[in-house]
């Protein structure tokens, strides 16, 4: 009887073995192996792709319950970080700010100052966020990353999708999107709205007299109430195999709602006493506006080639809604508009089994005009030819090759560079790459005069600006399996002729007379931007994801960042130097998540534990911010139906009520209210 129950034990064990191994296969093409398009311009799944790219599926987007492109990233990745004060909010990626990020919508640049807030995260398929320099391929920028949002165009022939998060502070997000398929011919239509109210953890602002600290009371906000919207359209014609076209278009308007009887104080030293004055916060609230318009057509005359056109123009403008006020009535002012076109000609040529070739020519236009920055019209243009080989040398070796031409009506020509070696055997994968970033100094750096009156600071325009350029070294091993994927990366980012803004010296004021006669106006500091920074980064970064039994999920990340800025004193005397941390950069930053999902019948219930640690900011201004963690409960219940789908979901963000309590416009590590309840509601039809 022993005997015969040992047998049926290891029986039992070995059949639910593998029954898991056999659910976890099942589930791993979507978990550990999604498809991935960014970093070689052309599909692979993740796995089998010549660099390695982060996914950010539309699960765990889900689960987690996030409402921006910036929230998904900071809690979802261990690359990007934010930043909050009392001049807005900043994206720090693997220890560099997000001028030198592109950001993709389906493999198209998105541009203008909103570009992190235009989007739908309720009808985004997935997020692939590739880790290093990519000027090859995709052009001015590319030095610290790329980020490509894939959105989700059904093939239904009707779907349609809500989903409502309601939070404290007033913080509501609302996503619908409408998809119609009929025939040869698809039309998407996306809407979303944000909204928040104000808040304030920390009513004073501080002071210094001497020694002693003084806090006197605020009513700037740590986070301005604002409300924005956003609409996009885009058709489609199938006329068959081989050809197709499309049309698109989107609206974003953001308004800010500042508090119009807010003050804050100033304070002046007179002898050893200080005097502070009361001063009305505000007198506007700050409006964006862009729109973007397009098309494009695909060309497949054979399964060996494929041909795209792609032409939009991306619009963007600033405004200042002044109130109302005993003396004057209320008006706006366009601050600045900008203005980006593209066109894009690419194709896609299967020349070989064993090879396959991008490649095509880009043309970019850009203006700019800005009241607050003195430019009345400027504008400049970019010519690009690129072409990347993707190479299957033998065996599981395989290597691409890019490179990139640009001309700049401004800076001249450019070459960008990049080559990278790809090997796998069994469930182990080994990539080493090189790569060139290149980044064209923008319209406002080059153009922009600046008039600080309260500080008496002035800065002059500099069309004498060099492009920004670096080189970037990136080593990544994986092992992957049907339960578990593990990824591990270090990088070594080296950045020259960084632009910074640098202190005229009194022998150059002396010698211009230009200069001499705004020192003689009062401006008592006169400043211009030089090429007069570097930095080099160092990097290691870790990720980790495990399918469960019992229908748990374990992920996780780390990613540590060691940086080092050197600041000239001018281009033509670099010495002295001075070394800092990059600005804005972090050290340590890590993620945990765990899921747990479980069907009964048309019922199916998620809970998502979901935490990000991130140690001490550097900023050059303010110093260090602490270290924190976030941790975010989540659940949603989804009812299946006939033709509808509802989720109603309940969760806790921030639970264990992390805020930073320093006093407003300091280096906040977070501006997170504090302890909140999460109510959603997801319907699908």
């Amino acid at each position: 009887m022993t005997k015969r129950l040992a047998v049926f034990a290891l029986l039992f064990i070995v059949h639910c073995t593998s029954f898991i191994a056999q659910a976890a296969d099942s589930l791993r093409a979507v978990a550990l192996n999604p498809v991935v398009i960014t970093g070689t311009g052309t599909y692979h799944r993740a796995d089998n792709s010549p660099v390695a790219v982060r996914v950010i599926t539309a699960e765990e987007l889900q689960n987690a319950h996030v409402t921006s492109l910036q929230e998904a990233l900071s809690r979802l990745t261990t690359h990007v970080t934010t930043h909050t004060n009392g001049m807005g909010t900043f994206i720090n990626f693997n220890g560099i700010s997000d001028d030198y990020i592109v950001i993709l919508e389906n493999g198209r640049r998105v541009s203008g100052d909103d570009r992190w807030d235009r989007f739908n995260m309720a009808n985004v398929k997935r997020i692939e966020v590739f880790s290093g320099a990519a000027s090859a391929l995709y052009g001015s920028d590319a030095i610290a990353g790329v980020i490509n949002i894939i959105t989700d165009d059904t093939k239904s022939t009707v779907a349609a999708l809500s989903d409502t998060k309601v939070m404290s502070h007033g913080r509501l997000s609302q996503d619908v999107s409408v998809d119609v398929n009929h025939g040869p011919f698809s039309s998407h239509t996306a809407y979303a709205h944000r909204q928040a109210d104000g808040w304030q953890v920390n009513h004073y602002q501080a002071f210094q007299e001497g020694d002693a600290e003084v806090l006197k009371l605020t009513g700037r906000p740590m986070s301005a109430a604002y409300a924005s919207d956003n609409v996009s359209q885009k058709l489609e014609w199938r006329f068959d195999d081989r050809w197709s076209v499309y049309l698109r278009g989107s609206y974003y308007d953001y308004l800010t709602d500042r508090p119009q009887s807010a003050t804050y104080f100033t304070q002046k030293k007179s002898g050893d006493d200080y005097k502070y004055t009361e001063r009305r916060a505000y007198t506007y609230d700050l409006h964006h506006q862009s729109y973007l318009y397009g098309g494009g057509a695909r060309w497949t005359p054979n399964n060996r080639t494929h041909v795209y056109l792609d032409v939009y123009s991306d619009n963007f403008a600033s405004k200042y809604d002044y109130w109302q006020t005993a003396d004057k009535e209320a008006y706006d002012e366009t601050r600045k508009r900008t203005h980006y076109v593209s066109e894009t000609l690419r194709g896609i040529f299967r020349l070989a089994p064993w090879n396959k070739l991008s490649a095509g020519a880009e043309l970019v236009q850009q203006s700019l005009s800005s009241h607050s920055d003195q430019i009345d019209f400027e504008t400049t243009a970019t010519y690009n030819v690129f072409a990347q080989d993707e190479l299957q040398i033998v065996g599981g070796l395989e290597a691409v090759a890019g490179l990139r031409y640009t001309y700049n009506d401004h800076f001249g020509s450019a070459l960008t560079p990049n080559v990278g070696l790809f090997y796998h055997t069994g469930h182990f994968r080994f990539r080493a790459s090189y790569a060139g970033g290149y980044r064209t100094p923008t319209l406002s750096q080059l153009f922009a005069t600046d008039q600080a009156k309260t500080t008496a600071r002035y800065t002059i325009n500099n069309t004498q600006l060099d492009p920004e350029k670096n080189h970037f070294f990136n080593l990544n091993a994986e092992y992957s399996n049907s339960w578990m994927s593990l990824s591990v990366s270090g990088f070594l980012n080296k950045i020259r002729d960084m632009i910074n803004y640098r202190t005229m010296t009194t022998a150059e004021i002396d010698a211009d007379q230009h200069l001499s006669q705004l020192r003689e106006e009062g401006w008592t500091t006169i400043r211009q931007r030089d090429n007069i920074d570097r930095a080099t980064l160092r990097g290691l970064s870790a990720q980790l994801k495990l399918l469960l039994p019992y229908g748990l999920t374990l992920s996780g990340g780390y990613t540590f960042t060691d940086s080092e800025a050197t600041t000239a004193a001018s281009p033509s005397a670099p010495s002295p130097e001075t070394k800092t941390p990059v600005d804005k950069s972090v050290r340590h930053v890590g993620s945990v998540a765990l899921t747990w999902d479980r069907q009964w019948k048309n019922y199916h219930l998620n809970v998502n534990l979901n935490g990000h640690m991130q140690g001490r900011r550097y900023s050059s201004t303010y110093g260090y911010a602490d270290a924190y963690s976030q941790w975010d409960l989540t659940t949603t219940h989804a009812i299946a139906l006939r033709h509808f789908t509802l989720e109603p979901g309940l969760g806790v963000e921030n639970l264990f009520n992390k805020r930073d309590t320093a006093p407003w416009n300091s280096n906040f590590s977070t501006i997170n209210p504090g302890r909140s309840l999460v109510v959603s509601l997801r319907m699908k039809y």
